[in-house]
């Protein structure tokens, strides 16, 4: 009895819920108009900047949501028309309609997205799996990426994510769905730092609150399991945009030694290397790289 008493007392410590959708929108919602349906699924996108400036799209990493990059659009939207969205599942976009997290399906969402804004032509900028998606979509549709700024971007081979095929979620991450303590993923958050301090109570507050979403660590969860990762050489051989590299030297995420891969398959690249910088720099210290980004992305270029 003392034993199932103290089981019992231990789920409940650790169980956390989810939260309520109207409370996530009056903290993190900026305008109703900022949910628009895209191929019969709803996405948070906002939008900043003049409309008849170029464009530039953001695209957040795994876990994260378009509030990352707050400190960023300020600066862009100054000269560019910034629209950044949550990925199903992701923030405050609901889950897909259609369970589908593939990298396909993101593409179809960006070109529907587009569309629907009326830009022929993009600036993509995408951070770790959103950097994947970033440098796929300008592979696959070259005519509608004018610069590729790629911050630590996902798509080698790593350890458990092998060419051609989906990964083992392990059992132990899909408990996040019913347990998520703030404890747990402060260590995990700080991972992505060079300088755990620098996670702040109020970032991690974020990812705490958008992590609870209705559907949200389901959908993280399926994004992960629908995951195949194919040989991406082939694929950034045929990007012709120019593109920037920016990458932490301390990145514990995905190791800098992979700009290499990227600088030796891309046509145009140009690596920014931040020193003591981990995988988050547009959190971890906002203006390091913040000036090389604005310069890539304002100033003409004839490659």
């Amino acid at each position: 009895m003392i034993a199932l008493t103290l089981l019992a007392l231990s789920a409940w410590a650790l169980w956390t819920p989810d939260l309520d959708r109207t409370a996530l929108e009056q903290r993190y919602l900026r305008s109703p108009s900022d949910m628009v349906q895209v191929l019969g699924t709803t996405l948070h996108v906002r939008e900043s900047g003049p409309k008849d400036a170029p464009a530039v799209l953001l695209l957040h990493g795994f876990g994260s949501s378009l509030e990352t990059w707050e400190t960023w659009t300020p600066a862009l939207s100054a000269g560019l028309r910034v629209l950044s969205l949550d990925l199903p599942g992701s923030g405050l976009s609901p889950p897909d309609s259609r369970q589908d997290y593939s990298d396909t399906r993101s593409i179809a969402l960006i070109n529907a997205l587009l569309d629907a804004r009326g830009i022929q032509k993009t600036h993509l900028l995408g951070h770790s799996i959103g950097g994947r998606i970033a440098w796929t979509f300008a592979a696959s549709e070259p005519q509608r990426v004018d610069k590729l700024v790629l911050l630590a971007p996902d798509g080698f081979a790593s350890p458990g994510f092998a060419y051609g095929a989906a990964p083992e979620v392990p059992a132990t991450l899909g408990l996040m769905r019913w347990t998520l303590p703030r404890w747990l993923l402060r260590m995990n958050l700080a991972a992505g730092y060079a300088e755990p301090k620098a996670l702040s109570d109020a970032a991690l507050q974020r990812y705490h609150d958008l992590m609870r979403a209705p559907g949200a660590r389901q959908a993280m969860l399926s994004r992960l399991q629908q995951t195949v990762l194919v040989d991406p050489v082939p694929l950034l051989q045929r990007i012709t945009a120019p593109t920037l590299l920016v990458w932490g030297r301390d990145d514990a995420m995905i190791p800098f030694s992979n700009a290499a891969d990227y600088q030796r398959a891309l046509a145009h690249p140009t690596l920014v290397p931040l020193e003591a910088m981990g995988h988050l720099p547009m959190e971890e210290n906002p203006q390091q790289a913040l000036p090389a980004v604005l310069q890539f992305l304002t100033n003409k270029t004839d490659a």
